[in-house]
């Protein structure tokens, strides 16, 4: 159904479940060859084994640690020459109020949901010049576009993803380079399981159990932005539930 995927080199973090676990299922269905991490090995070697990929397509990868990201981007090359596409994922949403100064989760929040993302650009974009084509996928969210009590430094990262990947699609002209945003709303993953304060997990959870959708909506995303022709350059996704108010 899809088309330009079959044979393109895709690398996907955060694909140990949720989201990424379910883009890596719908790409290989369609032929892509990927390569993908995040830090639960265990988890990323059951999704190769039910793949039938081999072991050495699953990559332990903490994105906080650009030399884990470069790792992962070039095992890739080696074993397929090139990176076509990156997809950078990985994510967590540790919500709080800022009056309760949660400085820790600010930290892991700004290391994974924005510093991971300029690592995976460093790590891929020197490949993808050098070739002269690729594609950089980024993950927003909902939050990007509208925040709300409670999810300023988690909005506040991910707004910095949509900036981050306009300067980038500025850039790459040059090189014949496509960037697309995907900015998410309610749907199935372990994202909301990482909300640390009890009040907001309950809110959440109970929120994402009445409307949340299958991550595959997620990968269709992903896939239809991949799957357009070299010349058309879709640069940003905005999708949510139907039931979704905000």
């Amino acid at each position: 159904m899809d088309h330009n995927i079959a044979g393109k080199v895709v690398v996907i973090t955060g694909a140990s479940s949720g989201l990424g676990a379910a883009t890596v299922r719908y790409l290989s269905a369609e032929g892509a060859k990927v390569v993908f991490g995040a830090r639960r090995i265990e988890h990323l070697k059951r999704l190769a084994r039910d793949l039938g990929l081999e072991e050495g397509a699953a990559v332990q990868t903490d994105v906080a640690d650009p030399e884990q990201v470069r790792v992962l981007v070039n095992t890739a090359v080696e074993r397929y020459g090139r990176v076509d596409v990156l997809l950078n994922n990985a994510g967590l949403m540790p919500l709080s109020p800022l009056q309760r100064t949660r400085i820790d989760d600010w930290n892991r929040m700004i290391d994974v949901n924005f510093r991971g993302v300029l690592y995976g650009i460093a790590a891929a974009l020197p490949h993808m010049i050098g070739q002269r084509s690729g594609h950089i996928i980024n993950v927003s969210s909902v939050a990007g576009h509208k925040v709300q009590q409670g999810n300023a430094v988690y909005a506040a990262t991910k707004t910095a993803v949509r900036v981050i990947s306009e300067g980038l699609r500025q850039e790459v002209k040059p090189y014949n380079i496509r960037t697309t945003i995907i900015s998410p709303g309610a749907i199935e993953s372990e994202l909301a399981k990482s909300v640390t304060e009890a009040d907001l997990a309950k809110h959440v959870a109970e929120m994402h159990e009445k409307i949340a959708i299958p991550a595959q909506s997620f990968a269709r995303m992903v896939a239809f932005a991949i799957s357009q022709p070299g010349e058309i350059d879709v640069n940003e996704i905005l999708f949510r539930p139907t039931a979704q108010e905000l």
